[in-house]
């Protein structure tokens, strides 16, 4: 069964080449609308500003009839008229609130990083809302804390102690009651920066001895929260797999399960939309990196890059300004090893480059 879709969000080209791909007439309301969305989409606006987001929405939906709406990140609890498939905003709040999640890993009993007394240090401050960890800051002193509290004035947050362990998340697909996993990830973080612990990319599958312990623990948390559709359970793997958020919409890493198993992320959410879930999870059947490159300088990109597609996506229209440390473009690597997914990675990534610089 497919039909016409509304994906809205901040970015959603992930979503709609999904979308796409599994037979779907979609349309989408995207800050970027980079050149390779409109490949998938048969219109698309874009907004500044997520306050201008219900009239984007309003607006497209009234040129061109939908049958559902599917949001991506920032459109979340955004009500409207259209049928959503998805989690729906009364349910989705609570999970958009780190203070929120963490009560909740707490009532599940789930393994969670505790929150940190005030005098205790180091710890991982975030900000009780957003996504993409960019704000995200291990803070080792009084005196540090003091300082991020001074660049994020009036932005409330939790600190939490410090777990060591590997950054990483379990895709899942739920009904409201059941769930299931489809893909266990790697996180890629910025690593270095004030963006330090920005998400830059994913591996699937990943291969970890608690990668078993992961799925049943997300297969737990997805089941209990409520939320319909697709979901993401993020984890630190170390001595145990500390539960760390749940992310109540499409995740980021669409791109890597799916070239890792084949199989339709978009696909597997409308069918749990309608009740349908997948008996057993995807089998891998090669290993896909995805790895965002950052502005090293700001800069402007006068070269096209789409003949690089599929190596690459969110393709930027030629013309295009960057600050420095913003996204530019995805690049993917794939192989039948994680080796041989890198090494296929840096040779895109090399071809890119060249082109950024001209």
């Amino acid at each position: 069964m497919t039909g016409r879709v509304l994906v809205a969000g901040f970015a959603t080209r992930h979503v709609a080449q999904s979308a796409h791909r599994a037979g779907y007439t979609v349309y989408a309301v995207d800050h970027f609308c980079d050149r390779d969305l409109a490949w998938y989409t048969e219109d698309c606006l874009s907004f500044d500003d997520l306050a201008e987001l219900p009239d984007r929405i309003t607006e497209l939906a009234a040129r061109h009839p939908v049958d559902a709406l599917v949001v991506t990140s920032g459109a979340e609890t955004i009500g409207t008229t259209i049928p959503l498939c998805g989690t729906p905003p009364r349910k989705v709040e609570r999970f958009l609130d780190k203070l929120e999640i963490q009560r909740f890993f707490e009532g599940l009993e789930v393994p969670v990083p505790p929150l940190a007394a005030s005098d205790q240090f180091p710890v991982m401050v975030k900000p009780r809302r957003g996504a993409g960890g960019w704000r995200n800051a291990v803070v080792k002193t009084g005196e540090e804390l003091r300082r991020w509290e001074e660049t994020w004035p009036d932005v409330p947050y939790i600190a939490q102690r410090l777990v060591d362990g590997i950054p990483s998340s379990v895709s899942c697909v739920t009904d409201g009651r059941r769930a299931r996993a489809i893909a266990v990830n790697r996180q890629i973080l910025r690593g270095e920066g004030e963006s330090a612990h920005g998400f830059a990319g994913s591996v699937t599958p990943f291969a970890h001895p608690l990668a078993e312990e992961m799925v049943a623990a997300a297969e737990r948390i997805a089941a209990a929260s409520g939320c319909v559709g697709s979901v993401g359970i993020d984890f630190m793997a170390g001595e145990k797999p500390w539960a760390i958020e749940i992310n109540p919409r499409f995740q980021a890493t669409v791109d890597t399960v799916e070239m890792a198993t084949g199989e339709s992320v978009f696909g597997m959410h409308m069918d749990a939309c309608r009740g349908v879930i997948p008996a057993v999870r995807p089998a891998a059947r090669q290993v896909a990196v995805r790895r965002i490159l950052f502005a090293e300088r700001d800069m402007r990109l006068d070269n096209d890059l789409s003949a690089l597609a599929p190596r690459i996506a969110d393709i930027p229209w030629p013309g295009n300004e960057f600050e420095e440390g913003h996204a530019v473009v995805s690049v993917y690597g794939v192989g039948e090893t994680e080796t041989a997914a890198y090494a296929d990675l840096e040779r895109n990534t090399g071809a890119v480059r060249r082109l950024i610089r001209g």
